[in-house]
């Protein structure tokens, strides 16, 4: 059976205009997420630039509202650490200075913590060989969250003593 060709729908600028204001209304949108979206609804891009400078202009698309929230929500909710979310908001084109502004309000929250509560759970599903298969699993899991070295190298230690039934 052939599939249909997808259709591209294209939308006006002000049709792009609208759709942007109900989608900033109901969850933060960044400047790239926009700009990307007018770009797939075939928006020209000067038409696209003056639909994002009103929508900034009006407070629908701030930048640093959205880092904040991304960042809230990455810690509290995905358990991410520092590293993966400044990549994350890098590659959403968020400048740096809006970045460390947020991650340091946000400085208050106990990585160390928040690291151990993922190994445990982590280490419960974790099949190892050895307490050096371990500590390489979940060390590369916790790299992989985003964390720095020496939290991780603290958090799996504590982590594999606590676990002695190797």
């Amino acid at each position: 059976m052939p599939t249909k060709p997808k259709v591209k729908r294209t939308k006006t600028a002000e049709q792009a205009l609208r759709s942007l204001m109900n989608l900033c209304a109901r969850s933060e949108k960044c400047t790239s997420d926009a700009l990307r979206l007018m770009k797939g609804w075939g928006v020209a891009d000067a038409d696209a630039q003056r639909v994002l400078q009103r929508l900034v202009a009006e407070r629908f698309i701030d930048d640093s509202r959205y880092a904040a929230a991304f960042v809230r929500e990455k810690i509290n909710l995905r358990g991410w650490g520092v590293y993966k979310i400044t990549t994350a908001l890098r590659r959403k084109g968020i400048e740096s200075t809006v970045i460390s502004a947020v991650i340091a309000e946000n400085g208050d929250v106990d990585m160390t913590e928040r690291l151990i509560t993922l190994l445990e759970r982590k280490v419960r599903t974790t099949k190892a060989k050895s307490d050096a298969d371990l500590r390489a699993k979940l060390f590369r899991y916790a790299a992989g969250q985003g964390y720095d070295f020496s939290t991780i190298k603290e958090c799996v230690a504590r982590i594999v003593k606590d676990n002695e039934e190797w």
